[in-house]
């Protein structure tokens, strides 16, 4: 469970990130704050190209960043979106990779753009991921 402080950190390191996104294409710029165990926030925008298929969303860009730092267990993630009329919500690419590295209880801030949060988790988000058929974090390297 995350406190009141924390959740603030999350939500205003998720708008902030915001800000850092390459979104001519969609004119729909997403930020994600994610938090490590260690308490560290990493995070990431989403960065399109005019080949949709090649744009990455902040979700995505804030896990491979950590993964890439070594960083592999995380206690939260909030996303934001300052056009997202409702509390925005990760695509499903961003809920698989999600299952491949946290947990069903996962805690999930999905952030409007008039800063309405609803809280979630994975599992509730997305019930019946793809599961892995092996221990997947004992083939990462350390």
């Amino acid at each position: 469970m995350l406190n009141l402080k924390t959740k603030e950190e999350l939500i205003h390191h998720a708008v902030q990130a915001s800000d850092k996104s390459y979104s001519p294409y969609s004119h729909f710029a997403v930020g994600a704050a994610l938090l490590t165990n260690d308490e560290t926030i990493i995070t990431g925008a989403n960065i399109e190209n005019i080949s949709f298929g090649l744009s990455n969303c902040a979700e995505r860009s804030a896990i491979f960043s950590a993964l890439s730092q070594g960083i592999t267990e995380f206690k939260a993630i909030a996303i934001f979106s300052p056009q997202a009329k409702t509390p925005l919500q990760p695509c499903g690419a961003c809920r698989q990779v999600l299952a491949e590295f946290v947990p069903e209880s996962f805690p999930i801030l999905l952030i409007s753009q008039n800063k309405e949060v609803t809280e979630t988790t994975l599992g509730a988000l997305f019930p019946m991921s793809f599961q892995s058929l092996g221990d997947a974090k004992s083939h990462t390297s350390k």
